[in-house]
Order: structure tokens, then C-alpha cells, then sequence
């Protein structure tokens, strides 16, 4: 059962996205939005280890497209916070914060991978990650500041708008903080190797040029 739940947790993320967006629709509270986004953030905290540390000896056909349903998980749990926020909170901010980032992660796809929802092992011939990885990989990270930026202002704004006591939304933007400084020595070590496999990929590559 252990070597399921990284898939377990990857799934409820997609379930918890489909249902924020059902709730932004049908014009649910913010305070369920708040709670069911963090919910849905500590998936997305532990698939990665579970998958790392329950591996399947034999993994089933599905598991191939693992990197896959995890990217879109993420992608969908993102879209779902940014619909509600447009929906539900501020319709002009929400709208900038989606179409502007939309651009600019496509053209970065496009750049980066020659793919949309590329990846650094699945890139076409030809892309930034054939001919400049490192510099494909600092391009990369700054999408994901960009993914952690957008995340920020919809949560901190949604905060601001809940119905809790002060002394609560005080204590959670403190938490915010002390989450925002993790990311940083986090991701700081991410640069270094933008998934499992950027590593070897870019020893490969090296090897091929020379």
C-alpha cells in the first residue's frame, strides 16, 4: 500500500483542484478555499518523498506517465486558486495574474523544452535543454518564482478576505513567511537540479558536445 500513496497524494491534489474550481463556480466562502488550497499544498509537500522512498520494484504501466499527472496536478491546483481568486475576489487582478502568466510559462515551454509541458528528461531536439542546459535550467527556476509569486498574492489577498479574527490571519501570514524562507533555501538547492535525472542529463549532454 506504501508504494501507492505518492500517487495517492498526486491524485488528491487533481480532486482538490477540480473541487476549488467547482466551489469558485458555484461562489463558495473563502475561508473552505483557504483551507482546501493548503490541504491540497501538503500533497504536493510529500508525493515526491513517498515516491522516493516506497519505490515500486515493478511499477505498473501507468506509473510511466508519473512525472506527468504530478506536473498537471500542479498546474491544475494553480489555475483552480487563480479562477477563485478572479471569481470570487478581484475579477481584473485575477484575470491579469492568468493570461499574463499563461503567456509567459508558454513561451518559456517553448523556449526551455520546444514542448508544452516539457520537462529537463523530455525535451525535443534543438530546445535551450539540447543546446544550453544550465542556462535552460536558471530559465526554468525563474518560472517557478514566478508559480510561487502569482500563488502568493492569490493567498495572501484570500487571507485578507476571510471572515477569521485578526489575531489568526496574523499568525498565518507570520506562517507565510517562515514557509516563504523555506522555498527560498529549498528551490536554492533546486537550481543546482531542476528534477531527479537534470544531473546525469547534463553530464550526458557535456560528453555529446566534446
Amino acid at each position: 500500500m506504501k508504494k501507492y500513496l505518492a500517487d495517492i497524494l498526486t491524485f488528491a491534489r487533481i480532486a482538490a483542484a477540480l473541487f476549488l474550481i467547482a466551489w469558485g463556480i458555484v461562489g463558495g466562502n473563502v475561508d473552505v478555499f483557504i483551507v482546501t488550497f493548503a490541504l491540497a499544498e501538503l500533497t504536493d509537500s510529500f508525493d515526491g518523498y513517498c515516491s522516493r522512498r516506497w519505490p515500486f520494484k515493478n511499477p505498473p504501466a501507468y506509473r510511466k506517465y508519473a512525472v506527468a499527472f504530478d506536473i498537471a496536478a500542479d498546474m491544475l491546483l494553480w489555475f483552480a486558486a487563480v479562477l477563485f481568486f478572479t471569481l470570487r475576489i478581484d475579477l481584473v487582478v485575477g484575470l491579469s495574474v492568468m493570461l499574463g502568466t499563461a503567456l509567459i510559462t508558454g513561451v518559456i515551454e517553448i523556449i526551455v523544452y520546444r514542448r508544452f509541458f516539457g520537462h529537463p528528461d523530455n525535451f525535443a531536439k534543438g530546445s535551450l535543454c539540447d543546446r544550453n542546459f544550465p542556462l535552460a535550467k536558471k530559465i526554468v527556476m525563474a518560472r517557478r518564482w514566478l508559480y510561487l509569486a502569482t500563488i502568493a498574492l492569490v493567498i495572501l489577498w484570500a487571507l485578507y478576505v476571510t471572515s477569521w479574527p485578526s489575531v489568526v490571519k496574523y499568525v498565518l501570514y507570520g506562517v507565510c513567511v517562515l514557509v516563504a524562507v523555506f522555498l527560498w533555501f529549498f528551490l536554492k538547492t533546486r537550481r543546482k537540479n531542476i528534477s531527479r535525472d537534470a544531473i546525469e542529463i547534463e553530464e550526458k549532454l557535456k560528453k555529446a558536445q566534446k
